[in-house]
């Protein structure tokens, strides 16, 4: 070949090689985002997430439409992103993904709107408000191959993934017996949730229930992932009204025993605690892992003397602090949610029936086997 062919063949390989190059980046754009429901006190999470190039908001949807405008006044979005109807939204700025923030019991709505669309979804936790809903929306999601996320807070926390690591790979507690978790505040109303929220989240047919499903689906979805996805045996719960004048229509303290074949979980949910509190301790055979909160761990093992005391980052271990960059690597494709993974359908699902079977136990004062 002579000279000049080879320089001339150098530059088609490079054109060649940058033109995949700007392909690849422009399969990367922006997912085309939608949010259905916006009364729910988290909606600062994505409203108010800074632009980092994985989103672009395309439309936003609720009934409340007065709400919806103080939202946008805030949040400095466009008044041209409003829809009053789900469907027209979604039929006419055609998401790649919705973001859904409305009530637990909306969740079946949004996905039977989503899944034929071919539209993937993530939902603030728990997934649906009993398993008729949470079912219908497992198999909307099967048959119509979208991606259904749950998002949990504690999910993003360090500590929680070094929790895990030191429980499945590391085998640090050794086998695993007993996993206390605690979470709550001093409750919705005395921390000052605005009354569009508080009008659902203390409703028992829009919520599901009072603090057995705001803050027991957190121990669920964490004792599910801990175990892998292991069937519970049976569910205990008490629950208690402690304030009826403020919380008239649901409980506002819970205690929810899981029994597993070689293990147990203790889930405390509390709108009582003095503090607000995500903790979560675990107990092994061989040694304790306990995640104060977002950031602290203590751990001990047999032998040592005294506790491990350590504050672990996104540094120290492999975890998504931004569930929103969790949701568009899934969809890009360039991560895949574990089986009972924390945002995994299949967790989700059984962490609503243990919720079913927590509300049961309450109402009757007595365990509920779950076959």
């Amino acid at each position: 070949m002579k000279f000049k062919h080879k320089i001339r063949f150098f530059f088609l390989v490079v054109i060649a090689l940058s033109g995949y190059h700007i392909e690849a980046q422009t399969v990367r754009k922006p997912i085309r985002l939608a949010v259905a429901g916006m009364t729910h006190g988290h909606i600062s999470f994505i409203l108010g997430r800074a632009y980092k190039g994985d989103f672009e908001l395309v439309g936003v949807f609720d009934n409340n439409q007065e709400y919806v405008r103080k939202l946008s006044e805030r949040y400095k979005f466009s008044n041209d992103l409003i829809y009053k109807n789900l469907d027209e939204m979604l039929d006419q700025v055609k998401p790649d993904a919705v973001v859904a923030f409305g009530s637990i019991y909306d969740h079946l709505s949004v996905a039977e709107a989503c899944a034929p669309r071919g539209i993937h979804v993530m939902v603030e936790k728990p997934l649906a408000v009993n398993m008729k809903h949470a079912q219908r929306m497992a198999d909307l999601a099967a048959k119509y191959k979208i991606h259904l996320l749950t998002d949990y807070e504690t999910s993003w926390y360090p500590t929680t993934a070094q929790s895990f690591k030191m429980v499945h790979e590391d085998h640090f507690v050794g086998t695993l017996r007993k996993v206390v978790i605690h979470d709550g505040h001093r409750g919705p109303k005395e921390i000052g949730c605005n009354p569009v929220f508080l009008d659902w989240l203390t409703d028992p047919v829009l919520n599901g229930g009072g603090a057995i499903v705001d803050f027991g689906c957190y121990g669920a979805n964490l004792m599910t992932a801990l175990t892998n996805g292991e069937k519970p045996v049976s569910v205990t719960a008490v629950t208690r009204r402690f304030k009826p004048d403020v919380y008239p229509k649901v409980d506002d303290e819970a205690t929810i025993v899981v029994s597993y074949p070689g293990s147990q979980c203790i889930i405390q949910a509390s709108w009582n605690w003095p503090f607000d509190r995500k903790d979560m301790e675990i107990y092994g055979d061989k040694g304790s892992v306990i995640s104060v909160n977002k950031n602290e761990l203590r751990s001990r093992g047999v032998g040592m003397a005294t506790e491990k005391v350590e504050k672990i980052t996104a540094a120290d271990v492999a975890v998504y602090e931004d569930p929103f960059a969790y949701f568009a690597d899934v969809i890009w494709g360039k991560i895949t949610v574990p089986e009972y993974g924390l945002y995994s359908l299949k967790n989700n699902v059984l962490v609503v029936r243990i919720l079913d079977a927590a509300r049961e136990s309450a109402k009757t004062g007595k365990a509920v086997g779950m076959k």
